[in-house]
């Protein structure tokens, strides 16, 4: 069947949107009005997942309820280790270890951190868990019953979010370090124990001046990736 016009403009807009996304680590303080995060939300809820059992639920801040959120949390990660319910990489080796670093360089030189300056990269790495000054939070869960697949539902409902923050104009920035802290997490937002915290988002209107939001990460070509067997 022919591809229509409808078809290629349908595609061409969401190549754009996909390649101009970007992970947002620094935004403004203007909040996201209530509409539009609905919109962004009611977005994401298409996401397809198995047996359609639609794992995730989302927490989301606003307002006060994210500046009391943000303080918490940092109080908290002063003495708790991490305790994440799903294990982070045991380790980056060769191709992904490369891809790991040359992401870490461009963001640290976009904000003049040095190579071995521990005290600033610290420092940067604690922005996490201040949101990158981002006005709402979302924090995913799945149920636990449901194991790594329900994660991976949550991961498809991540890109609609993400896609639909992109066209809407909005900066977000997901985050596997807020999952490192799942117990504080569950207890501050009475989430059950029934449930996994599979990461978390840090949204709102993006601090277009800030060189920190400057840098874009590179994609592998596809042949590193594909592999064809035709016969």
């Amino acid at each position: 069947m022919a591809q229509t016009d409808h078809d290629s403009s349908d595609f061409a807009t969401l190549q754009r949107l996909a390649d101009q996304r970007w992970t947002c680590r620094q935004f403004t303080t203007e909040q996201v009005d209530r509409a539009t995060v609905e919109q962004l939300l009611t977005l994401a809820q298409r996401t397809p997942s198995w047996c359609n059992t639609q794992p995730w639920e989302v927490v989301v801040t606003a307002g006060e309820g994210t500046q009391r959120f943000r303080k918490e949390l940092l109080d908290h990660i002063q003495t708790a280790g991490n305790a994440p319910d799903f294990e982070f990489p045991a380790t980056y080796e060769g191709i992904y270890r490369d891809r790991r670093r040359a992401c870490g360089f461009q963001l640290y030189d976009s904000v003049g951190i040095a190579k071995g300056d521990h005290e600033k990269t610290m420092r940067q790495m604690v922005r996490n868990f201040e949101f990158f000054g981002a006005p709402h939070v979302a924090i995913v869960t799945s149920e636990a019953d449901l194991g790594i697949y329900g994660a991976i539902d949550c991961g498809l409902w991540l890109e609609n979010f993400l896609l639909g923050a992109q066209a809407l104009g909005l900066g977000a920035a997901p985050q596997a370090a807020l999952a490192s802290y799942a117990p504080f997490i569950r207890d501050y937002f009475a989430i059950p124990d029934t449930r996994k915290v599979v990461f978390g988002i840090s949204f709102g209107h993006p601090d277009t001046t800030h060189p920190i939001n400057n840098f874009r990460t590179a994609r592998a070509p596809l042949e590193d990736q594909v592999t064809w067997h035709t016969s």
